[in-house]
């Protein structure tokens, strides 16, 4: 009987010992763990909406970017044939009389689809003429680049020898 009474005083003890320390924790433990877990959602949905922010930034920025090239660079198809009627049409409307070109293109660096198109044309006219078709080649549909232009004078002639370096930019159209 006094082992009974013994066992049975050592489970009381070990009941009372538990009310007051539960598993789980007091009420105010579970409660400060709730709070605390409560603030790490909220931190972390505020960072979601934050990436999901970025994303919808990032999104309009490569359409944006496209959007630019498509509309500045030239479509590696057609760049050749635009590219002859463009300049051919800016010597015809300012007066220079077309010569010779030459055309080289090389990858750009750290792209993939983007080529640079370097354009050296010579052609002769005055000054004026000169001027104007400078004039036109600015105010271009496309993006062209006047990287080095010589002009000297014709012996015996109010004309220009002119030399003129222009860059473009080529784009690899999708099928």
């Amino acid at each position: 009987m006094r082992a009974v009474l013994g066992v049975l005083l050592a489970a009381n003890l070990i009941a009372v010992w538990f009310v007051f320390n539960p598993l789980g924790g007091s009420l105010a433990d579970l409660s400060a763990q709730a709070v605390t877990l409560e603030r790490q959602i909220q931190a972390k949905q505020r960072d979601v909406k934050d990436l999901q922010s970025i994303l919808e930034r990032v999104r309009r920025a490569r359409e944006a970017g496209e959007k630019f090239e498509t509309a500045w660079f030239l479509g590696r198809r057609t760049a050749y044939s635009n590219l002859v009627t463009e300049l051919g049409d800016a010597a015809k409307n300012s007066g220079v009389k077309e010569r010779e070109k030459s055309y080289n293109v090389e990858p750009i660096e750290g792209s993939s689809n983007l080529s640079l198109l370097t354009v050296n044309a010579n052609y002769e006219g005055s000054y004026a003429e000169l001027v104007r078709f400078v004039n036109q080649l600015d105010r271009s549909q496309r993006l062209l680049i006047i990287d080095a232009l010589q002009a000297q004078p014709l012996q015996g002639t109010n004309a220009l020898s002119i030399a003129l370096k222009m860059n473009a930019i080529l784009r690899e159209e999708g099928l």
